[in-house]
C-alpha cells in the first residue's frame, strides 16, 4: 500500500537552490534511509514532508488515514513537566479512553437493576474497549517505561523536570515521546544523536521490528544497515532510489556510477569523432557526408555525466619508524566523583590501530588526556616508545586557532610550509577555493574537522590520537578517512562511537564497561562475538535446550529438505568451545603482560618470540570463534 507520494518538490532559500524536483513513493513497511552530502537538503526535505515547512512547488499526497510524526532536534520551550509526564502525553488519547471506560464501568455497577440502562452502558463500554485495544491496550506505564529506559533514562531521571535536563537529554525525551505516539510515518533526523551505544542498539531493535513506514536520516551507517530496507540518495536537489540498506546501496552506487561513466565516455568519444569529421570536411569534397554526421549529432540524446558524489582524497604521509613498543600504559587509575578506570595496563605495538569504545562519561577522552599529560592520573604511568612523535585530534577542535584564516591555521607549530604547500594540503582534505581565506570560526563543523585532520597530516606524527574524528563528517568523508587511516603505516589510538568506522579500521578494542575495562583482539564485530559468548545471559542449560529444539525442528523437516550449511568443524559442545575461547584470551592477556617486564624488553629475541606466539594464538582464537558460530547454528 502506498502511504505517501512525494512529487517534484522544489525549495529555494533566496538564490540558493536546495531541492530541484525531489520525490518518491513511501509504501507501508518501508524503512528508508535518506543519505546525501552535508548541506544537500535532507532536513529541509523531512520538514516539507511533515508540513513544518512549505515547498515552493511540488505535491505531497499522504493518505488521509496516515499520521506523520517528525523528530524535532530541540524543544521550542522546555516544559516544567517531569520526563514521565511529558512522554505520557503521547498516550493521552489512550489514557482518556481508559478513564472513560472505568467511569462507564462504575456507572454500570450503579444501575444493575435497570436493564435498558445496563444494556446501553454495556454497548458503550464494548466500543471503548475496542478502541483501547486498537491503541495498544492497558499497559501504558509499561510502554512508557520500556521506551524511556531503552533510551537511557534511569528511574531517578524519569521524575526530573524536563527544563532541568541537558540539551542532549531533552532530545532523547523528544525521541521517546515520538516513538510512543506511534505515527504511521516516522520522519527521523539523526535519531541516534545523544545516545550511547547501548541506547542506540535498543533503538535499532525497536525500529527494525516496527511496522511503521519511516524515513531515517543518519550518519550512523551501522544503524542504517540494521534498520533500513531501502535507500534514497539526495544529491543536486533530486532523489535517486536504491533497494536495500546502506551497505547494499554503497555497492549498487559504485556499480551504477561505473555503468554511467562507461556509457557517458563512449558517447562523448562518438560525439567527438563526429564533430571532428564535420569540422574537417564541412567545406570540402565530403561536405554531404559531413552534413549527414551533423544531423546525426543533432539527433543524439545526450547522456548525463555520472551522478557521482565527489570524495576528498584524504591522505597521511609515510610515518617515520618508531620502536617496536610505541606506548605502554602501566597500572593507570583516574577518578573524579566516581572511578573511571583503575589499574589499567596495556601495550600498543608499532603499526597497530586501537579503538576505544564505551558509554558516554565512562572515561574514554580522559584516558587520552592522561596519556598526553593534559590530565594527571591518580596513579600509574605512561611510557612512550623510542622515536615516537605524537599528534592529537581534539573532538572540540580547539587545536585550530579560531581567529586565524584557514590557510594559516592549518600550519603545524614550527613547520615551514609555503602557501602552495598549505593549499595542496587543504585540497587533499576537500578544502579549496575561497574557503581557505575564511577565519576558522566561520567554518562549518565538517570543514573545521577536515582542517584539523589536514593539520595532523602535516605534523609528520607516527602516533595519532583521535578523539571522535568522524564527528561532523558526512558518509563520503568518513569513507575517505577510513581508507586513509587504513593506509597509514603509523600507529593509531582513537575514541569513536561510530561502530562502522571501528569495524573497518581497528585491530584492537579497549572497551570501557561497567566497573571494568577490557581488551578485545579484533574489531567491533569481534567484540560482538565475544559479547555473545560472555554476556548473552543464556545459561549452558538453556543453550542446550535451544539446541535440542533446533535438532527436533530439523528432524521434522520434509525428507527433501536440503541443509543450507555443512559442517566445517567436528561436533563439540558449546560450553567446551567457550572454555577454550576464554583460555586463549587469558593466554593472550598474559603474553601482553609479559611484554611489560624489563627483562623481556631488554631481550629482543624474546620480544619477537612472544609477539609471534600472540599472533599464533590470535589465529587460533579466530578459528575458535568460527567453530563457536557454527556450533550455535548446527548443534
Amino acid at each position: 500500500m502506498v502511504v505517501a507520494t512525494i512529487s517534484d518538490i522544489i525549495k529555494r532559500y533566496g538564490s540558493e537552490e536546495v531541492l530541484l524536483g525531489a520525490g518518491g513513493e513511501i509504501r507501508s513497511g518501508d524503512r528508508i534511509g535518506l543519505v546525501g552530502p552535508n548541506g544537500c537538503g535532507k532536513t529541509t526535505f523531512l520538514h516539507i514532508v511533515s508540513g513544518k515547512e512549505e515547498a515552493d512547488a511540488g505535491t505531497i499526497d499522504i493518505h488521509s488515514s496516515q499520521k506523520v510524526g517528525l523528530l524535532q532536534q530541540q524543544m521550542d520551550t522546555p516544559t516544567h513537566q517531569t520526563v514521565w509526564e511529558f512522554a505520557a502525553e503521547a498516550l493521552s488519547e489512550l489514557t482518556t479512553l481508559i478513564q472513560e471506560a472505568e467511569a462507564v464501568a462504575a456507572q454500570m455497577a450503579k444501575v444493575q437493576d435497570n436493564e435498558s440502562a445496563t444494556r446501553q452502558l454495556g454497548d458503550h463500554y464494548d466500543r471503548l474497549q475496542h478502541e483501547i485495544e486498537q491503541l495498544g491496550g492497558y499497559e501504558t506505564d509499561h510502554r512508557i517505561e520500556r521506551v524511556l529506559q531503552g533510551l537511557g533514562f534511569s528511574e531517578t531521571e524519569l521524575q526530573q523536570p524536563v527544563n532541568q535536563l541537558s540539551g542532549g537529554q531533552q532530545s532523547r525525551v523528544l525521541l521517546g515521546k515520538l516513538l510512543l505516539s506511534e505515527p504511521d510515518v516516522l520522519l527521523l533526523d539523526e535519531p541516534s544523536n545523544h545516545l550511547d551505544i547501548q541506547a542506540t542498539q535498543w533503538l535499532e531493535e525497536y525500529l527494525s521490528s516496527s511496522h511503521q513506514a519511516m524515513i531515517v536520516v543518519s550518519h550512523d551507517r551501522y544503524l542504517l544497515d540494521r534498520v533500513t530496507n531501502r535507500t534514497w540518495e539526495l544529491f543536486q536537489g533530486t532523489i535517486e532510489s536504491f533497494s536495500g540498506n546502506f551497505t547494499t546501496y554503497w555497492k549498487q552506487k559504485q556499480q551504477r556510477v561505473e555503468t554511467q561513466r562507461r556509457t557517458y565516455e563512449r558517447q562523448q568519444a562518438e560525439i567527438a569523432r563526429l564533430e571532428d569529421f564535420v569540422r574537417r570536411h564541412h567545406a570540402g569534397q565530403k561536405h554531404s557526408q559531413a552534413e549527414d554526421r551533423r544531423k546525426k549529432l543533432e539527433r543524439i540524446e545526450r547522456v548525463e555525466p555520472p551522478r557521482e558524489i565527489q570524495v576528498p582524497p584524504m591522505a597521511f604521509p609515510a610515518a617515520s619508524r618508531a620502536g617496536d613498543i610505541v606506548l605502554r600504559v602501566e597500572h593507570l587509575s583516574k577518578s573524579y566523583e566516581q572511578t573511571l578506570f583503575d589499574d589499567l595496563t596495556f601495550t600498543i605495538q608499532r603499526g597497530e590501530k586501537w579503538g576505544i569504545l564505551g558509554p558516554n562519561g565512562s572515561g574514554k577522552t580522559t584516558l587520552l588526556q592522561c596519556i598526553t599529560s593534559d590530565v594527571a592520573p591518580d596513579s600509574g604511568r605512561v611510557i612512550l616508545g623510542t622515536g615516537v612523535e605524537l599528534a592529537y585530534f581534539d573532538q572540540k577542535l580547539t587545536n585550530l586557532d579560531a581567529d586565524l584564516d584557514l590557510l594559516e591555521a592549518v600550519r603545524p607549530d614550527g613547520a615551514e610550509l609555503t602557501e602552495q604547500q598549505r593549499r595542496d594540503l587543504l585540497a587533499t582534505f576537500g578544502l579549496i577555493d575561497d574557503v581557505v581565506h575564511q577565519p576558522v570560526r566561520t567554518l562549518s563543523g565538517g570543514q573545521r574537522n577536515r582542517a584539523l585532520l589536514a593539520r595532523l597530516s602535516a605534523s609528520q606524527a607516527n602516533l595519532l590520537f583521535l578523539d571522535e574524528p568522524t564527528n561532523h563528517l558526512d558518509l563520503w568523508a568518513r569513507d575517505a578517512l577510513e581508507r586513509s587511516l587504513n593506509q597509514f603505516d603509523g600507529t593509531l589510538l582513537f575514541v569513536s562511537h561510530d561502530r562502522y568506522f571501528l569495524n573497518r579500521v581497528v585491530d584492537h578494542l579497549l572497551v570501557f564497561d561497567t566497573n571494568r575495562c577490557r581488551i578485545v583482539e579484533g574489531n567491533y564485530e569481534m567484540f560482538l562475538r565475544l559479547s555473545l559468548v560472555r554476556d548473552n545471559g543464556t545459561s549452558a542449560q538453556q543453550r542446550q535446550q535451544e539446541d535440542t529444539e533446533r535438532r527436533t525442528s530439523k528432524s521434522n523437516r520434509p525428507p527433501n529438505h536440503t541443509t543450507k550449511r555443512r559442517r566445517k568443524f567436528p561436533y563439540r559442545k558449546l560450553v567446551d568451545i567457550e572454555k577454550d575461547i576464554e583460555n586463549e584470551e587469558t593466554q593472550i592477556d598474559n603474553l601482553h603482560q609479559s611484554l611489560l617486564l624489563p627483562e623481556v624488553l631488554r631481550d629482543g629475541q624474546r620480544v619477537k618470540s612472544i609477539r609471534s606466539e600472540i599472533e599464533q594464538r590470535r589465529s587460533e582464537l579466530a578459528t575458535l570463534y568460527e567453530h563457536w558460530e557454527e556450533s550455535v547454528e548446527l548443534n
